[in-house]
């Protein structure tokens, strides 16, 4: 009888399959953890977005797409910075971070993270604009 294989035992034989939403999954949490990223995806995927995440379906991948092959993996992604953020800084740190997530958990190498900068941020912009909206009345 075969004991089981210890922690310095070669693995079994197989094939492991890594789908590309895993992986666009791992490089969205990394991209949204770099500080000075407000959110990914551009603004109608993030007008969508909430609207899914209001019934309870919301995407963790969005604002991120994946090509992912045998041994490697690029990775787009698309995002808004907060305001005051230097766009070149932000977009090497979202860079470094993904690559270092991917490579790390997924085991891939990672041939290249595009990162396209969308849209800024303004603090306090959009909670102004929600307040002098005018409440609507019913028709009577």
């Amino acid at each position: 009888m075969e004991e089981p294989a210890g922690p310095g035992a070669l693995p079994a034989p197989g094939r492991t399959v890594i789908a590309e939403t895993a992986v666009a999954k791992v490089a969205a949490i990394a991209a949204r953890a770099v500080p000075g990223v407000f959110a990914l995806g551009a603004g109608s995927a993030r007008a969508l977005s909430a609207l899914r995440d209001a019934v309870g379906g919301g995407e963790q991948n969005q604002g991120v797409r994946v090509e992912v092959g045998q041994t490697q993996v690029a990775v787009d992604v698309s995002l808004v910075a907060l305001y005051g953020e230097p766009l070149q800084d932000l977009a090497a740190r979202v860079r470094a971070a993904v690559y270092q997530a991917v490579e790390d958990l997924v085991g891939l190498e990672v041939i290249e993270v595009n990162v396209e900068i969308n849209d800024v941020h303004l603090p306090g912009l959009s909670e102004a604009r929600a307040v002098e909206k005018p409440a609507r009345t019913p028709a009577p």
